[in-house]
């Protein structure tokens, strides 16, 4: 086995101790392999031992990333990082998800030049929770009417939420913060919208995440090790 491969085998026994910690299904939550910077033979590594959901920060290295990996059955290209308009037509055409949308703009354009042909756009709002100063997301109080505009756009699917917390010094800390995401989230299935997907926790704050109810955890170090950015 790779150690990619084993990697990822450390990390859904890990998710599994969580979930049985949290008292939920061991399926409960699903991982998403942050692959941004590592190449190509890196995503084929892990889909050897069948890992099949990658997310991507930036648009042009996912872009070239998913044409040089080809098709895969039930490989799915999650767009997770900062989205500008300019930068939505290739989201639109080659990703399957995007879980950083913010604003309306920025919805009705993937919506406006998602392809006929492909299924709807798999998409999540990025709640900013915790007012961290630099962080993306639509603050909690405009969320409810950023929902239901978006959920209302056909070519397009909204699944749920994401977030990113500043760090917190402690377990019980993060999971505070995360259980007003999961407030958020239950509050607008409450109103009426079918949401599926709380995607939140990385690396370092997992545990804390699944225990207050995510079910999409975004790991990219403890897949693929330590990143490499050019000098």
């Amino acid at each position: 086995m790779t150690t990619i491969g084993d990697n990822l085998q450390r990390l859904r026994e890990h998710l599994w101790r969580a979930c049985e910690q949290a008292g939920r299904p061991h399926d409960a939550v699903r991982l998403l392999a942050v692959s941004k910077t590592f190449g190509p033979d890196a995503v084929r590594d892990a889909l050897a031992v069948g890992q099949r959901a990658f997310g991507e920060n930036y648009v042009q290295e996912g872009v070239d990333k998913i044409a040089a990996v080809g098709a895969v059955p039930g490989i799915e290209w999650h767009c997770i990082g900062p989205l500008q308009s300019n930068k939505t037509r290739p989201v639109a055409e080659h990703f399957d998800w995007v879980q950083s949308i913010d604003r309306l703009r920025i919805a009705q354009r993937l919506h406006e030049q998602r392809p006929a042909h492909l299924a709807p756009l798999q998409v999540c709002l990025q709640v900013n929770v915790d007012g961290g100063a630099n962080k993306s997301g639509v603050t909690p109080s405009e969320l409810p009417a950023l929902a239901a505009a978006v959920a209302a756009l056909p070519r397009l699917r909204l699944r749920g939420l994401m977030a990113i917390p500043e760090p917190t010094p402690d377990f019980e800390s993060a999971r505070a913060v995360f259980a007003q995401v999961r407030a958020l989230f239950d509050q607008l299935n409450a109103n009426g919208l079918d949401l599926d997907t709380l995607s939140m926790g990385m690396s370092d704050d997992l545990d804390a995440a699944v225990a207050a109810g995510s079910t999409m955890v975004r790991v990219g170090r403890g897949v693929f090790g330590a990143r490499r950015y050019p000098v």
